[in-house]
């Protein structure tokens, strides 16, 4: 036996259940007569209508007829409505001089006619009160008269949102088909059992028993809702015999939209970073916890007003994006909500801090020109609401140095460059800028690279090379006619000549003077010819091979002398002057005073002492 169970999408709640019983059946209030009330404050005779009808969306015309004796012209003319605490709030003040509208939640939707007859646009319901009308007229006093508003509705209400005068709101209904025996249909709100309570709780159930002999059965629950409600669940469960034995079938869990007026309002900063920082894209997101969200307004603080930003908002929301924020972004910005059901206002501040840093700027000091050799000092400063650190970088990105001051020294003109002053703020993320500075070093010409000497043959086409640096730019001239190529490198100048090479080249040379406003430089490029550079070359291998000589027959002294084949000391030299008889003659005869003599003097000739068992 099948059974199924289903359960409608469209569910309708409201606070307390007070739609229903106000708008079951189409709401319709007869035209009455028009008649006229006149009030007389003096002299001065005012008449306005009782009553003026209107449908809702449509547009309320009220009248404000006024009589002055002798022709007499008013001073002004105020309108005003009446709120809900019985307080009369002007709308306009009309003079000779102008019309001034007052600042008001109808202001989009007023209008004056040519006789001063007030017209209301887009009607609702909140519209119906009383509409006051006050003229001044000097000398004859000031009179005033009122109408009442009505407005009325002919659209009928959908009968599947409310059935009955005397029920609460319909939360939703359950609907099981083609089941036997006939199930039993029970209601849960957050899990906990529903019971039919007299004003609180009502269920209908309804059994129907279709042709084919199976039961349809149906529950609608109905209960006031009320603020907490807008988090509850609820759900039905279908309860239903099969085998002789009981079972059950819960629905999904549904939430009722409830509608309820706003309590509190909250504005906040909503940005991509913690600190917010010029440059960054910011929202002003204004909530609050009423249902549906009010209309809102965002205004910015600025002197002694307040300046309108609701042409920034997004539609239908209450956010406020502030595109790429700067320091003039800085100030107090208001929220305010307008809840259309019951026409109240809520409102909030908030500040916006917004960091930046400005006025970066690099002081040179000296100010003056510098020299090669000079030394200079560059400071960096800047303005910003929090602490800044500094750093010098090269022109490759490089850090040089930290803190806000770089010191050059013996300056050259390599060190002529581009250095930048980095400021960050450390407190606030992402937060830098940065200032650019030139050193320029000046002095006269410097060659640095020249093409000599340059060995070549007579009428050869060859190049010859001249780079010089300098600042200010300087100007290359050749000693000789040629075809020139230049080019500038920085602070560089090179040059490329080309030439044939004669017999008056080869013997004179090329000169480069490179000049400036500063001084000149010269250089002389030698040509080599190919006679004189083959001279040179055969004197070259000549020294080579002498050179080499020396060092074998060194190296074949030291080899004998480590065999041994040539000693070294005094004694040995005596020992090889020496034939060996006479060495053997010395000793036999070291007896003979005469002998001893000669052997001491030959001994102080050597220079050597002998010991006693020796001699």
């Amino acid at each position: 036996m099948a059974q199924d169970m289903a359960l409608p999408h469209s569910f309708w709640g409201m606070e307390m259940g007070t739609g229903c019983a106000q708008t079951q059946f189409p709401i319709h209030c007869a035209p009455s007569s028009k008649f006229c009330l006149t009030a007389t404050a003096s002299r001065l005779e005012i008449s306005m209508p009782a009553v003026v009808e209107v449908e809702v969306g449509g547009t309320a015309r009220i009248e404000c007829n006024f009589n002055i004796p002798e022709n007499a012209s008013y001073t002004y003319i105020d309108w005003f409505y009446v709120d809900r605490s019985n307080k009369q709030v002007r709308l306009y003040h009309i003079t000779d001089s102008g019309v001034r509208e007052d600042e008001t939640d109808y202001k989009q939707r007023l209008s004056l006619g040519e006789d001063k007859a007030l017209s209301i646009s887009r009607v609702t319901v909140q519209d119906a009160r009383i509409f006051m009308c006050q003229v001044g007229a000097g000398s004859y006093g000031v009179g005033e008269n009122s109408t009442e508003l009505s407005v009325y509705s002919e659209l009928p209400v959908n009968p599947n949102l409310c059935s009955w005068l005397s029920l609460p709101p319909q939360i939703a209904k359950c609907v099981s088909k083609n089941g036997f025996p006939p199930p039993n249909i029970t209601w849960h709100k957050n899990g906990e059992q529903l019971h039919s309570r007299e004003n609180q709780v009502t269920i209908q159930s309804t059994l129907t028993r279709e042709s084919s002999g199976l039961y349809t059965a149906s529950s609608t629950l109905y209960a006031p809702v009320t603020r907490e409600d807008r988090h509850s669940h609820y759900h039905c469960t279908v309860h239903y015999w099969l085998r002789g034995q009981r079972h059950s079938l819960d629905s999904r869990r549904v939430k009722v939209n409830v509608f309820y007026p706003a309590e509190h309002l909250k504005l906040k900063v909503v940005s991509s970073s913690a600190l917010v920082k010029e440059g960054d894209n910011v929202q002003l997101v204004c909530e609050t916890d009423g249902n549906p969200q009010p209309v809102f307004s965002f205004y910015k603080k600025t002197m002694d007003e307040w300046q309108d930003l609701s042409s920034l908002v997004e539609p239908d929301s209450g956010v406020l994006n502030l595109h790429d924020v700067n320091k003039s972004s800085s100030g107090t910005y208001r929220c305010q909500s307008l809840d259309l059901d019951d026409m109240s206002q809520k409102e909030e501040d908030v500040d916006l801090v917004v960091n930046y840093i400005e006025g970066v700027h690099v002081k040179m000091e000296p100010s003056s020109k510098l020299r090669e050799g000079d030394s200079v000092k560059l400071s960096c400063g800047a303005h910003s609401p929090v602490a800044l650190k500094y750093q010098w970088r090269d022109e490759k990105g490089e850090m040089v140095v930290e803190g806000h001051q770089l010191l050059l020294s013996n300056l050259t003109f390599e060190t002529s460059k581009n250095f930048s002053c980095k400021v960050m703020a450390p407190s606030v993320p992402g937060l830098e800028q940065s200032k650019k500075v030139s050193v320029a070093v000046e002095g006269k010409p410097r060659i640095v690279a020249i093409s000599s000497p340059l060995y070549v043959r007579q009428d050869d086409v060859v190049n010859l090379t001249c780079k010089a640096i300098a600042f200010p730019r300087p100007t290359l001239q050749w000693s000789i006619n040629g075809t020139a190529h230049e080019y500038m490198d920085n602070q560089h100048i090179a040059s490329n000549l080309t030439v044939r090479v004669s017999h008056d080249l080869l013997q004179a040379g090329a000169m480069c003077r490179v000049s400036n406003s500063l001084g000149v430089s010269e250089e002389h490029i030698q040509l080599v010819g190919e006679s004189t550079a083959e001279s040179q070359g055969v004197i070259i291998m000549a020294i080579i091979v002498a050179i080499l000589v020396v060092a074998v027959l060194g190296a074949v002294i030291y080899f004998l002398h480590k065999k041994g084949k040539i000693p070294c000391g005094r004694a040995r030299k005596q020992d090889i002057t020496k034939p060996e008889a006479r060495k053997d003659k010395i000793v036999v005869e070291v007896k003979s005073d005469k002998l001893s003599e000669e052997a001491g003097l030959l001994q102080g000739a050597n220079g050597e002492k002998r010991a006693a068992a020796d001699q």
